[in-house]
């Protein structure tokens, strides 16, 4: 029997973050990212929801042995669902999961419950790694929720798997939020 896999679209396909074996780029089809915050974090996350026509990059990775433990516990505030026959990828089909937020009061981020850049950072790290410029290109565009407020956090980081930029990876997400027109707090705002 395979190993299942699990799609990630955010933080996962940062392979800084984790260590699971044979990361192959990927596409979920049917589905699209959004940012959410639920009453379990004070912060924003990235979550995904079915939408009809929609689809987005990121990557597939092995789940050794089906040992979901690891990365159910990385995933707390996150449930898995089955989405074997909306990932396209390059790997044989086998089982695959993704995460989505659970429970909680589910809504979109705001000034109590901003985004963190430091967590943008880390994502769009991992996209141009596997997808590109044009690959962190899509992801802006494929990711609803744009309009919630960014908390300015590289100071001092409060995502818990944030990683160093490149100047020119620091300066792709600075471009793409200004070009957006997002609302960046100073770290002081919250």
């Amino acid at each position: 029997m395979s190993d299942p896999r699990f799609f990630g679209y955010g933080s996962l396909v940062n392979l800084r973050t984790h260590d699971f074996d044979d990361p192959r780029p990927a596409r979920l089809i049917g589905w699209q990212r959004v940012w959410r915050h639920t009453s379990r974090r004070p912060v924003a996350y990235l979550s995904v929801e079915p939408c009809e026509g929609s689809e987005i990059d990121g990557i597939v990775a092995r789940v050794p042995g089906g040992d979901w433990a690891a990365l159910d516990r990385r995933e707390a505030n996150y449930r898995r669902r089955d989405v074997t026959g909306s990932v396209l990828h390059d790997a044989p089909q086998v089982s695959t999961s993704v995460y989505e937020v659970s429970g909680g009061h589910i809504a979109d981020p705001s000034l109590r419950h901003p985004i963190l850049l430091s967590y943008i950072d880390v994502v769009i790290q991992g996209f141009v790694q596997m997808h590109g410029q044009d690959g962190a290109a899509r992801f802006f565009a494929t990711t609803r929720g744009w309009a919630a407020p960014i908390l300015d956090d590289r100071a001092a980081p409060r995502y818990p798997r944030h990683q160093l930029l490149t100047a020119s990876e620091r300066d792709l997400v600075d471009a793409a939020l200004a070009r957006m027109g997002c609302t960046i707090l100073p770290p002081e705002a919250n």
